[in-house]
């Protein structure tokens, strides 16, 4: 059984660069970033990691809390940290999860089958305040992620869960929404600024504030 949108997150107790760490407990009421990288010492996960930690204030106005995972050991990611901070220039300020025995990245699927090892492939979780999976991607090995657009969908989970609206193919906060096909367009002129309907079932209006 694989994990779906709206699942609760698997719980945890690990072991990061921060101490042991309990998942739920250390997110609390907050947005979670979980996402896992295939090794330490590897030339595109360094460059992941310290776009996190430079997304650190981004991530802080939006509550949420950064995490990654891989299955190296401890020691490994305290003798990696370092070189985070030097090549990125901006120190890991962010836990990272050890996971030899691969207990966690089998309870995320984060492992790809028939890659010839058991490093973990990049997948990314935001985890809502309720614990509850909003999105799940996942990357190949060879290609680093868009930071950006990870901030981007949290931007817009937030949104659509504060107000009866969906957003458009790459939805930027500031720039127009799409109007809840729940709310009649009568409706949407109450509650929204500048309603424009182009189809029955597809009404722009002025995002919220």
């Amino acid at each position: 059984m694989g994990l779906h949108l709206g699942d609760t997150a698997p719980d945890f107790t690990a072991m990061t660069t921060d101490g042991e760490i309990s998942f739920h407990e250390w997110k609390q009421d907050s947005w979670a970033v979980f996402f896992s990288h295939p090794a330490d010492f590897t030339p595109v996960c360094t460059t992941e990691l310290g776009r996190t930690a430079a997304l650190k204030d981004e991530f802080a106005k939006r509550d949420t809390k950064a995490m990654a995972l891989s299955i190296d050991p401890i020691e490994d990611h305290h003798k990696w940290a370092p070189d985070i901070g030097e090549v990125t220039g901006t120190e890991l300020n962010f836990p990272i999860v050890a996971d030899p025995d691969h207990r966690i990245a089998e309870l995320y699927d984060m492992i790809h089958p028939g890659e010839g090892d058991t490093s973990t492939v990049r997948s990314v979780f935001i985890v809502d305040p309720a614990n509850k999976l909003r999105l799940m991607l996942t990357y190949p090995k060879s290609v680093g992620r868009n930071f950006d657009e990870i901030v981007r969908v949290i931007d817009a989970l937030q949104a659509t869960d504060a107000h009866p609206i969906a957003t458009p193919a790459d939805w930027k906060p500031g720039q127009r929404v799409i109007v809840g096909l729940a709310v009649s367009t009568e409706d949407a002129k109450k509650q929204f600024d500048n309603v424009e309907e182009f189809k029955p079932y597809l009404r722009y209006a002025d995002a919220p504030r």
